[in-house]
C-alpha cells in the first residue's frame, strides 16, 4: 500500500498531537489500582443485561493489542519507509502511544470491574479474553484518512454508549468505571476529529471517497471475527442505546468545520453519511 502518497504535512500531525497531549496532561492521568473503591464493586446490582454489556466492552477494549499493530504496520517507524514518512509517523506514534497506553487501562479496568465485583474469576477471565484475543484485527484501507475516520467513529460510538449505560447501570462502582472511560473516548474522538479535518482543507476531494468508502463498509471491532457478535451486540443495545451511527452526526460537524465552501463531491458524501443514518 503506498500510503505516503496520501499524507498530511508533519506540521499539521504535529499540531494536531501537540493539542491532544496538552488536553492530556499528567495531572489528568488515573490508574486502575487507586481510581476506584474496588472493594464496593458488586455485579449482584447489575440486571444480567448489564453483566453482558459489561462482559462485551471487554472484550472489544481488550483487544488493544491488535488495534495499535495496525497503526504500527500502516505507518510504520523503521527503514521500510523514507526519511520523511518516518518523521511523520514518528510524530503520530506519540499520539499512538499514549492513546494505547489509556486504552490498555480501559481493558484492565473492565476486568477488574468483572474481578471484584464476583462476575469473574481472574484465571477463567484471562483465558476467556485470549479466545478473542487472539483473533486478527485488520483495517485493511488504502488511504491514511480512512484510518482515521473509522477511529473517529468508533470513538465516538464508544464514548455515547459508555455515557447510556452508565446512566442505568445499578453499580455506582461500574457506573465510575464508565465515567472515567467515556471521558478518555471522548478526547481520543477530539483528535480523531482534529486529524480528518486537517486531511479535508489539505487534500479536499481527494479523501472524499476514502471517508465514504470507511462508512459504506463500517464495522465495529471485532464484528466480523467473534462469534456470535452480531447477537451480542443487539442485546447490549437493549440495555442501554447504542447506535454506532449515531456517530454519522458527529462526522458530518468534522466536514462542515472543515470546508469553507462545499464542494459537489463533499455535499454527496455529506448526503451519503445522512442516508446511511436514516437506514440504520
Amino acid at each position: 500500500m503506498d500510503i505516503e502518497s496520501g499524507l498530511i504535512p508533519v506540521a499539521e500531525v504535529a499540531e494536531a498531537v501537540d493539542g491532544f497531549l496538552a488536553a492530556s496532561p499528567a495531572a489528568r492521568a488515573w490508574d486502575v489500582e487507586t481510581a476506584f473503591d474496588w472493594d464496593r464493586a458488586d455485579a449482584g446490582l447489575l440486571t444480567e443485561g448489564q453483566r453482558s454489556a459489561v462482559q462485551f466492552v471487554t472484550l472489544i477494549e481488550d483487544h488493544l493489542p491488535g488495534y495499535f499493530d495496525v497503526y504500527h504496520r500502516y505507518f510504520p517507524t523503521d527503514d521500510s519507509v523514507d526519511a520523511a514518512t518516518f518523521v511523520h509517523n514518528r510524530e503520530l506514534y506519540h499520539f499512538t502511544v499514549r492513546w494505547a497506553l489509556e486504552e490498555d487501562t480501559h481493558a484492565r479496568a473492565l476486568t477488574r470491574y468483572q474481578e471484584a465485583s464476583g462476575m469473574a474469576e481472574r484465571g477463567a477471565l484471562r483465558t476467556e479474553l485470549a479466545v478473542e484475543g487472539q483473533r486478527p484485527f485488520d483495517l485493511p484501507y488504502e488511504h491514511p484518512v480512512q484510518f482515521f475516520a473509522y477511529a473517529l467513529v468508533q470513538e465516538k460510538a464508544t464514548q455515547m454508549y459508555y455515557q447510556h449505560l452508565r446512566e442505568v447501570a445499578g453499580d455506582p462502582v461500574l457506573g465510575a468505571v464508565l465515567s472515567r472511560l467515556s471521558r478518555d473516548e471522548a478526547r481520543h474522538f477530539s483528535f480523531m476529529a482534529d486529524v480528518v479535518g486537517r486531511y479535508l482543507r489539505v487534500h479536499g476531494d481527494n479523501v472524499v471517497e476514502p471517508i465514504r468508502e470507511v462508512i459504506a463498509t463500517f464495522r465495529m471491532p471485532l464484528a466480523d471475527t467473534m462469534r456470535g457478535y452480531w447477537r451480542w451486540a443487539l442485546k447490549i443495545a437493549d440495555v442501554a442505546d447504542y447506535d454506532h451511527t449515531e456517530a454519522y452526526e458527529h462526522l458530518v460537524k468534522v466536514i462542515d468545520r472543515a470546508v469553507d465552501a462545499r464542494t459537489d463531491r463533499v455535499d454527496e458524501l455529506v448526503r451519503f453519511i445522512d442516508r446511511c443514518r436514516t437506514v440504520a
